[in-house]
């Protein structure tokens, strides 16, 4: 929400939206979800192979709470819970898009930018080239 508080959401109104999509997991989750469709939590855990239980557990009900994905229980012996994204997230997937085309297009750029400037060395304020 944007307020006259003077807080981040007033220096720049896309803030909160990256707060809610762009944190840590949700974007693999989203992403997962999006390209894989409905899933229970072992097979979203096995394809962000890297994210822990608890963390996965916390993420799926805050983007639950935010509409982004949406819990059907199955109520079975043993019971079943599948995750899928929500229309309101299904709609970020433009956003992603232009995402991933402006990360094939200029990551290298990206990444040759930080080696040239993790190549130089600053002596007494003053920047230079690191000799090799």
């Amino acid at each position: 929400m944007i307020d006259g508080t003077g807080g981040p959401e007033s220096a720049c109104p896309i803030a909160p939206v990256v707060d809610i999509v762009f944190s840590r997991w949700t974007t693999p989750i989203l992403w997962a979800l999006h390209e894989y469709g409905r899933q229970r939590f072992v097979e979203l855990e096995r394809r962000i192979a890297t994210i822990t239980p608890k963390v996965l557990t916390q993420r799926l009900r805050q983007l639950e709470r935010d509409g982004l994905v949406l819990r059907t229980y199955h109520a079975e012996v043993p019971p079943r819970v599948e995750y899928e994204i929500s229309d309101l997230g299904r709609s970020l997937a433009p956003l992603f898009a232009a995402l991933a085309e402006w990360s094939g297009a200029h990551l290298g750029e990206v990444e040759q930018a930080r080696r040239d400037h993790d190549g130089r060395r600053v002596v007494r304020g003053r920047t230079y080239a690191r000799r090799s």
